[in-house]
């Protein structure tokens, strides 16, 4: 399953930022393993239980939400919502379902409460396991530098796995409040994936949402850590801003998303040069690309299928970098 910090949504108007305090904070408080959580923006979610499964198969992914949203229709539920994940590989198992209730409230940004800290919990000895190995992923980083002086790919990323094991199960709600109230102003989420499988994390990436006939994309490529120095963070913010590395890379994902996104649109817009987002450790490289939608009937999911993967996250050529 992939673990890309990429969020796609098809939604309505946003929350009202003028809700009650303590609306948001405690949807994420309510999050227990098993559940369903994501925290965007504009809203917080909270999902329980599963009504329907939305089935693996042949056809693309967006007809068989479309028809599993029906088939929901069709048995009285009023406005279900399918929440869960894509997969890396197109042809893997999606974890998709619509649950049997969801609780939605205004961003963790706008709710004070989140400004207070999450739970101690108690230290715990781990034990990390990189995998590949070190000395493995060196040889696989010189093997694509040398394949793309050679003109076989623009961009490739190379992804590497830390298995931490401990002797204790995972606080997952703990670990979620952490991710959450570090950055509430960006998109926190975890779902199970499977038996003992659970997908949590936090970006401030946005692959597309669609609200009415708006489209927003909101690709990111081209990052520096932030330093604890306010006049080194604000020379580090500086240099990416005029990083030729660092805007070629922002440049070829903007450009791929512009592509997929253009025949789904009657007008589009891309800023000319990136804008800086910032979360609590790092500096990004920031493009909001917009879009009118030509036909009300495609949906946010298909348009985040054909985006997906980005060449953030994979590379480019596409089928290339993915393997």
């Amino acid at each position: 399953m992939s673990t890309v910090h990429q969020v796609a949504a098809h939604t309505s108007a946003p929350a009202d930022p003028h809700s009650a305090i303590g609306a948001a904070t405690a949807l994420l408080d309510a999050f227990r393993r098993g559940d369903r959580f994501l925290a965007t923006p504009t809203r917080t979610m909270l999902a329980h239980g599963v009504q329907r499964e939305v089935p693996h198969g042949t056809a693309p992914v967006a007809e068989r939400v479309a028809e599993a949203l029906r088939a929901a229709r069709s048995e009285g539920r009023t406005a279900p919502v399918v929440i869960g994940a894509l997969p890396f590989e197109q042809d893997a198992p999606a974890a998709l379902v619509i649950p049997e209730t969801v609780r939605t409230g205004p961003a963790l940004a706008y709710d004070p409460l989140v400004a207070l800290p999450a739970a101690e919990t108690p230290a715990t000895a781990w034990t990390v396991r990189p995998e590949p190995e070190p000395e493995v992923y060196a040889k696989g980083v010189a093997s694509a530098v040398d394949r793309m002086w050679n003109g076989e790919f623009s961009k490739v990323v190379l992804a590497r796995t830390l298995e931490v094991t401990g002797p204790d199960e995972l606080d997952l709600p703990s670990m979620v409040q952490r991710l959450a109230r570090r950055d509430p102003a960006g998109y926190t989420f975890a779902l199970p994936t499977g038996p003992d499988r659970t997908l949590l994390g936090a970006s401030p990436e946005l692959l597309v949402s669609r609200r009415g006939d708006r489209l927003v994309s909101n690709p990111l490529a081209g990052s520096v850590p932030r330093s604890d120095d306010l006049a080194e963070d604000v020379r580090r913010a500086a240099a990416l801003l005029e990083s030729a590395k660092d805007l070629h890379e922002h440049a070829v994902v903007v450009d791929a998303v512009h592509q997929v996104m253009a025949p789904y649109c009657s007008s589009i817009e891309v800023p000319a040069r990136p804008s800086l987002i910032r979360t609590a450790t790092m500096w990004h490289l920031s493009t909001t690309v917009t879009g009118t939608l030509a036909r009300p009937e495609v949906s946010a999911l298909e348009i985040a299928s054909a985006l997906h993967p980005t060449p953030a996250v994979c590379g480019t050529p596409t089928a290339l970098a993915r393997q």
